[in-house]
C-alpha cells in the first residue's frame, strides 16, 4: 500500500506536469501575440542607408516603397497559418488645420500614419482574411472613442488624433479638422476625428488614418512603406541559429518545416519580392526566453517527483523484503534459485507499478486541468499516449527504486533465516 500510495502520488504530480507542459508552448505562444508583432518587413533599397559619420543623409521621404495588392500572399507560404496578423504602414508629413476661417492661424504640420483597421486582405485563393494594426500593435489603446472606419458612410475620411496631438490642437472626439498637402494650398481634405489614441511612442503627436488617405496625400496609390507581421513561432534552439547557407539539404529541410521565427522571415521574403525581413528580436526573445524557463521548471517538477517516487518504492521494497526474510528462506530451502525469487518479487513489484501509475495517471489529468486553469488559464486535453509513458515511468522508477533491495533477497542464504538467525 505504501509503494502504491508513493506511486500514485508522484505519477499524479508526473502526468500534470508533462500534460501542462505538452499544451504550454503552444499556449503562451497564443498569448505571446499580445505582445505585437515580431517581423517587420521594408523594402530592400531601404536597407542601404546613406550615413556619413554616422548621420543618415537620405530624405526623410525617399525610399522604395512596396504593393499592397502582394500583402494577400502572406497567407500562401509554408506557415500560413501561423500568420496572426499583419498590417502596411505608411507614413506623409501633412499640414493640418483645427479650425478654418480667417482669424486661423498658419497650418500645423504633423504626420499621418496610414494603415489597415478591420481590413479585409484579399488572399490568392479567392477567400479573404481579417486583419490590422489593432492585432500587430495591440499597445496601441483608443482612450477615448473608437477606430476610423476606411469607407465611412457619410464619404468623410475618419483618423484618429494621438493623444498629445489632442491636447496641443484642442482636439476631441467628433471634431473636424483640415488637411493639406502644403502650408498653402487651394484644396484641402476634411476629415472626422472618431477617436483619441495612447500609443507611448511618436505616434502620440500623429494623425492616423486609412491607408487609402495616406496614399492619395503622399501620391502613391496601392503602395506601403514598411510592414508588421504578428508570428505564431517556436522558439530558437541552437539548431535555428545555424546558418541556413552553411546546413545540409537535409538539415535546411528540417530548419525550413519548423515554425522558427528565422524560417517564417525567409518565406515572407521569398513571396514578397524586393523586401528585407528583419526579426524584431526583442520581442522573439522575450517569448523564447519565457517560454524555455516556463519548460524548464515544469520538467524540474516533473523529475523531481519522480525521484521522490523512486525514493519511496525503494524503502517501502526494503521494508518489505526484510518483513518477508523467513518466506524467502523458505522458498529457497524448497528448491526456489536466487532468479526465481528476483522475477517473482519484481514481478509482485511491477504489478503494483501499473496500479499506482493507473490510478496516478488519473488524478493527475484532474490536477492538470487545475493547474492549467488556475495559472495559464487553460485546461490540457487528456492525451492517451501519456498514458502508456506513465505507465512505462511507473515500471521503470518502481524497478530502479527496488533493484538493490530485490537483489539481496534473491541472494539470502535460507539456512541462517530459517534458525531464527
Amino acid at each position: 500500500m505504501l509503494t502504491l500510495a508513493a506511486l500514485a502520488l508522484g505519477m499524479a504530480v508526473a502526468t500534470a506536469a508533462l500534460s501542462v507542459s505538452l499544451d504550454v508552448g503552444d499556449r503562451l505562444a497564443q498569448e505571446f501575440r499580445s505582445l505585437g508583432a515580431n517581423l517587420q518587413v521594408t523594402p530592400q533599397a531601404d536597407s542601404l542607408p546613406l550615413e556619413i559619420g554616422g548621420v543618415d543623409y537620405r530624405p526623410a521621404n525617399a525610399g522604395a516603397y512596396l504593393p499592397e495588392a502582394d500583402l494577400g500572399k502572406l497567407k500562401t507560404i509554408f506557415w500560413r497559418f501561423n500568420i496572426m496578423a499583419f498590417a502596411p504602414i505608411l507614413d506623409v508629413p501633412i499640414f493640418m488645420h483645427s479650425d478654418w476661417n480667417d482669424k486661423a492661424g498658419p497650418p500645423q504640420r504633423v504626420q499621418l500614419v496610414g494603415t489597415w483597421v478591420n481590413h479585409e486582405a484579399k488572399i490568392p485563393d479567392g477567400t479573404t482574411y481579417v486583419t490590422g494594426i489593432e492585432k500587430t500593435n495591440p499597445w496601441w489603446q483608443l482612450k477615448e472613442g473608437r477606430w476610423f472606419n476606411e469607407t465611412p458612410s457619410a464619404g468623410e475620411p475618419e483618423v484618429v488624433v494621438g493623444e498629445k496631438l489632442a491636447q496641443s490642437a484642442r482636439l476631441k472626439v467628433d471634431s473636424k479638422i483640415y488637411l493639406l498637402e502644403k502650408p498653402i494650398s487651394s484644396s484641402l481634405q476634411t476629415a472626422k476625428v472618431v477617436g483619441i489614441l495612447a500609443t507611448g511612442g511618436p505616434e502620440d503627436e500623429s494623425l492616423v488614418g486609412p491607408l487609402s488617405l495616406a496614399q492619395s496625400f503622399a501620391n502613391q496609390p496601392g503602395m506601403y512603406r514598411r510592414l508588421y507581421v504578428s508570428a505564431l513561432t517556436k522558439p530558437e534552439d541552437a539548431f535555428a541559429r545555424k546558418n541556413p547557407k552553411a546546413m545540409t539539404p537535409a538539415e535546411f529541410d528540417k530548419w525550413y518545416c519548423t515554425p522558427y521565427i528565422s524560417a517564417i522571415a525567409l518565406q515572407i521574403s521569398e513571396e514578397l519580392k524586393g523586401t528585407d525581413v528583419r526579426v524584431i528580436r526583442r520581442v522573439a526573445e522575450g517569448e523564447g526566453t519565457i517560454l524555455s524557463h516556463v519548460r524548464t521548471l515544469l520538467w524540474l517538477v516533473t523529475f523531481s517527483a519522480l525521484f521522490a517516487a523512486a525514493l519511496a518504492v525503494g524503502a517501502s521494497a526494503a521494508a518489505s523484503v526484510i518483513e518477508r526474510r523467513t518466506e524467502i528462506g523458505l522458498m529457497k530451502a524448497l528448491g526456489a534459485g536466487s532468479g526465481l525469487v528476483g522475477v517473482l518479487l519484481a514481478s509482485e513489484q511491477l504489478l503494483v507499478a501499473f496500479v499506482g501509475g493507473g490510478i496516478g495517471y488519473s488524478i493527475g489529468i484532474v490536477l492538470a486541468r487545475l493547474l492549467g486553469q488556475k495559472v495559464f488559464g487553460f485546461s490540457p486535453e487528456p492525451r492517451l499516449f501519456l498514458l502508456f509513458v506513465v505507465l512505462v515511468l511507473a515500471a521503470l522508477i518502481t524497478l530502479t527504486g527496488s533493484a538493490y533491495p530485490l537483489r539481496r533477497a534473491s541472494k539470502y542464504d535460507p539456512a541462517p533465516i530459517l534458525r531464527g538467525e
